[in-house]
């Protein structure tokens, strides 16, 4: 009896051009390294590119020294750019609003993953995990006295995602069997394991943060960005144009 094998089936290849329908400059986690943040925005003022947007893929407190600065920062310069600027949420972003919420369910997961340093940004000392619901209240009601209203009001307006042709920016990717404004939020903020595992056949680019990687390379539709700028020292960005797209670190 002859025995046959099965050819391969061959997997999708992502080949779609970039094709942004403007230029922008895409910013990695920042992760409360505002030091680093204002090194990389004094290279773009250096490259003067007249036309590029910005978008930041989110995350930007916890971890880092320094979340309070960059909050303020940030959302200085969004308010004033007239719309070239476009800040998503990221999961930190996320876990920062749960413990404002509710800070007796979800205070001790932010504190582990990183909350301790945006507190110590804004002078506050943590509480013990095992602290009382009331402590922990207050812990909360201090820590949105230093935020203020105008912050966090914008940390909650923050969107989920952002296109300009066929190039997306999440924050951690996407599920690639569904389009881009069909997502979830917990695809795009805390992410899905097929999106490394399998090509979008819809042409689309997926410029992302989230996971960490050391040498930033845009493959098979994905356009990394985190770089772990609070454990490297690397604050990692892109420009994204037209058939070109141009890595850059502080």
């Amino acid at each position: 009896m002859r025995l046959f094998r099965s050819a391969p089936v061959a997997l999708p290849k992502f080949d779609a051009p970039l094709a942004p329908d403007v230029p922008f400059y895409a910013v990695g986690d920042i992760h409360g390294c505002d030091s680093l943040l204002e090194k990389l925005f004094e290279r773009f003022a250096q490259e003067a590119h007249p036309t590029a947007r910005l978008v930041c893929v989110g995350d930007y407190v916890d971890r880092g020294e320094e979340s309070a600065q960059v909050l303020k920062r940030l959302h200085a310069m969004q308010t004033g750019s007239g719309g070239m600027m476009v800040c998503l949420m990221g999961n930190h972003e996320r876990m920062l609003l749960e413990f404002l919420d509710n800070p007796t369910k979800y205070g001790v997961r932010w504190l582990r993953n990183g909350g301790l340093q945006t507190l110590a940004s804004y002078r506050l000392p943590a509480v013990a995990e095992s602290a009382g619901e009331a402590e922990w209240q207050d812990l909360r009601d201090r820590l949105k006295d230093q935020i203020g209203d105008e912050i966090e009001n914008w940390l909650r307006s923050l969107p989920l995602h952002w296109q300009t042709g066929n190039v997306a920016v999440t924050h951690a990717g996407a599920d690639p069997q569904l389009p881009i404004a069909g997502q979830d939020e917990k695809s795009l903020i805390w992410g899905r394991s097929t999106f490394f595992e399998e090509v979008r056949r819809d042409g689309i680019w997926v410029a992302h943060g989230h996971v960490i990687t050391r040498e930033a390379k845009a493959e098979n539709g994905r356009i990394p960005l985190d770089t772990g700028a609070y454990a490297t020292g690397r604050l990692t960005a892109a420009l994204i144009e037209p058939d070109k797209l141009t890595y850059m670190s502080a």
